[in-house]
Parts: C-alpha cells; structure tokens; sequence
C-alpha cells in the first residue's frame, strides 16, 4: 500500500505521520486490496474549539473510499475517520464476497 500523507495550512508533524502510519498498517493487515491511502491534516479556525480535521482517502479496486473527521485534536480526528472507514470497508467487504 502506498501512503501519501500532506499536512495543509500548517507545520508538518513527525507525531501525526507516525501516529496515522500505525493505524493505517493495522486497517492493510485487516483489508489486504487497498492500493493507495492520501491522508490530508487540516488546520482551521473554528470558535467551536474544533478545526483539526482529518481527511483520508482509500484507493482500491471499485470507487474509492473517504472519511473525514473535525475534531479538537489530530489524534481523535484520526481515531474517528479510520473507524469511519472500517465500516465503508467492511460494507465493502461483505458486498464483494461471492454468492452461493
């Protein structure tokens, strides 16, 4: 699987990268057809206290698969657009198995 990860409108952070790389090979051990991941991190102004926002983008064989979160931090931004995609590759996942 190749990963892509861009931070837009802020800083680069080796944190964040390590952080969404281990869940990501967690979700390429589970889900062995996906070819390509771009992660996008965003930082907003929002008075609500939120603007964290994380955008990932799957690529496999069919249409592709995204999920974005906006969250106080990175991290539970992160958390909550990969168990978004969990359940789009899941659903997936059962619609591809074969019909007896």
């Amino acid at each position: 699987m190749e990963i892509n990860i861009q931070f837009v409108k802020m800083p680069t952070s080796e944190h964040m990268e390590t952080f969404v790389l281990k869940e990501l090979e967690k979700l390429d051990k589970k889900y062995e057809r996906i070819i390509k991941t771009d992660v996008f991190f965003k930082l907003e102004k929002d008075p609500k206290g939120k603007g964290k926002i994380c955008d990932i983008q799957l690529s496999l064989p069919g249409p592709r698969i995204f999920a974005s979160s906006n969250k106080e931090s990175f991290e539970a931004a992160t958390d909550e657009t990969i168990r978004d995609l969990k359940k789009q590759l899941k659903k997936r996942k059962s619609e591809m198995k074969p019909h007896i």
